[in-house]
């Protein structure tokens, strides 16, 4: 345990690896509950292609004791909801529930996680809703976009692949595969229970320890894909829209490299709202958008970064230079005290504020340990923030925001 955790978190770590997390909360009337399993769409197969995201879906079909429409009821009928998403490296099933409702949620949780019934005609109903989610996200153009940018920055890397896989894959799945798939990946070491609200870490454990009470098979897979060497590469796609979606990145940094601190930082002042150099430059000065915003995401061993605009066909090029200037600007010139001291207390504010959230709190606990075993106390956080100075960021910034370094992926309209 980390010497700064605070009281009103304890961690617990029981037989076969499932660990047990909760923060105490008691000044709220809810709970946030969370079963988070350390698997995503980068520890398949190219045949299993969206298996982990087909999954999630069909745990809410039906137990062996429960309906799907028990499954909705359980928490709807008590003010709560139920709900569950899948990402690149894990997936999470959770409730929002009033703190009387501690039981419900975790029984109907753990249910579904260890009892899934999986109806053959509830598989093949369901993978006509995937695939009609596909054809959502094919349809909105920044998600469009995204996905042919990531698949260019990681491929052949399963971080390359879409997490909802394609209609080739999800068509093929199989009662029998989804059961294999569960056997190697839901395992007590793969397993974290996440709690924050208004209940103590005796409740919780005392509940989970029943539940989980049985035999496991299966010991789970890593993915020891190794990643191709990152090339630059520029793609233009077109499609029946009206506006033109550039994305401009690179491949970044991961979840525990110690220069995250002067991304994050440099992320702020570049992307991070309507105070950041590129809004300000390229909507308020240009206006040549309407949308425009950097990100980051973080993996465990890698990560990417990019600039998001959408824009004009016409001003596309132009737009492009502009990012290019404020990448030279933040490289050669030293960030003002004035703006880093800004881009730090936005930063921190946020965080800050997020803790009033108990879903927030829940999933920064399960994060926590997934990511680096331990919990993270919000202090050190501020204390690495704090600690960056404007030299940090320049140096950082030199080599990361070299403009021959990013690739990009722009969506025009068909001509």
């Amino acid at each position: 345990m980390h010497s700064h955790e605070p009281e009103t978190v304890q961690r617990s770590l029981l037989d076969g690896g499932l660990k047990v997390v909760t923060e105490r909360i008691d000044t709220v009337r809810s709970l946030s509950v969370g079963i988070w399993v350390k698997t995503g769409s980068r520890h398949e197969t190219p045949a299993q292609a969206g298996i982990t995201h087909f999954l999630e879906h069909m745990l809410f079909k039906g137990t062996d004791t429960r309906s799907a429409l028990d499954i909705a009821l359980s928490m709807e009928a008590v003010g709560g909801y139920l709900n569950a998403f899948t990402s690149n490296e894990h997936t999470c099933y959770y409730a929002r529930c009033l703190d009387t409702e501690l039981d419900s949620a975790l029984d109907v949780l753990t249910d579904m996680v260890l009892h899934p019934s999986f109806p053959t005609d509830e598989i093949e109903k369901e993978k006509k809703v995937v695939i009609e989610e596909m054809k959502m996200y094919r349809d909105s153009p920044d998600d469009y976009v995204f996905e042919e940018f990531t698949r260019q920055i990681f491929e052949p890397h399963p971080l390359g692949r879409p997490i909802i896989g394609s209609e080739t894959t999800v068509s093929a799945f199989t009662r029998d595969d989804l059961f294999a798939y569960m056997r190697d990946q839901y395992e007590p070491g793969n397993l974290i229970v996440s709690v924050a609200g208004n209940t103590t870490h005796e409740q919780v454990l005392h509940r989970v320890q029943a539940a989980f009470d049985r035999k496991w098979e299966g010991s789970a897979r890593a993915d020891t894909t190794p990643f191709p060497g990152y090339e630059v590469t520029h793609r233009t796609l077109t499609k029946a829209i009206e506006q033109t979606h550039l994305v401009m990145g690179r491949r970044a940094l991961s979840n525990d490299d110690p220069r995250r601190y002067a991304l994050l930082l440099a992320n702020t002042v570049l992307g991070g709202g309507m105070s950041s150099r590129l809004h300000q430059n390229i909507r308020e000065k240009y206006g040549y958008c309407y949308a425009v915003n950097t990100f980051h995401q973080a993996y465990m061993d890698s990560g990417m970064f990019g600039v998001y605009v959408g824009t004009d066909a016409e001003y596309a090029d132009h737009v492009r230079q502009l990012v290019n200037t404020e990448f030279d600007r933040v490289r050669q010139d030293r960030i003002g005290d004035k703006e880093l001291q800004d881009a730090k207390t936005q930063l921190k504010g946020k965080l800050l504020m997020a803790q009033e959230s108990m879903s927030t709190r829940m999933t920064r606990l399960a994060k926590c340990e997934i990511f680096y075993d331990r919990y993270v106390p919000l202090d050190e956080l501020v204390e690495q923030i704090n600690a960056v100075s404007g030299d940090d960021v320049r140096d950082f910034s030199g080599d990361f925001f070299e403009p021959t370094q990013y690739s990009s992926t722009l969506l025009t309209p068909e001509s």
